[in-house]
């Protein structure tokens, strides 16, 4: 049995858009990933104690921090099932429907 049978006469959707950020995204996640860090590791190595307006300022880089992974990923995801969705098309095999029992139809609700 053949899992993937193509479909046949179709035409492959040239890439488009979805590759050139697809490649582009390992450097958009390591720099947008240091640009919140840099501030969160200055306070925690230069300061012994952080005061309240540090630790306020260390929270709120850490909540851009993740932000940016969400979107990064949510991107990601996206490009993934584009690439999917412009791939070749796939049938699947036959079903048969199994034969219909015209006296369920008659009483609904039993």
């Amino acid at each position: 049995m053949n899992y993937f049978n193509k479909l046949p006469g179709f035409i492959k959707t040239p890439s488009g858009f979805e590759w050139v950020l697809f490649k582009k995204l390992p450097r958009i996640f390591a720099i947008t990933t240091a640009i919140p860090t840099l501030p969160i590791l200055y306070l925690l190595l230069s300061n012994e104690n952080l005061n309240a307006q540090q630790q306020q300022w260390t929270y709120q880089c850490l909540g851009l921090l993740f932000s940016i992974w969400f979107f990064v990923g949510a991107t990601t995801i996206g490009c993934v099932v584009v690439m999917i969705m412009k791939g070749p098309a796939y049938v699947a095999d036959p079903y048969e429907m199994p034969k219909e029992n015209k006296h369920l139809e008659d009483y609904p609700n039993l």
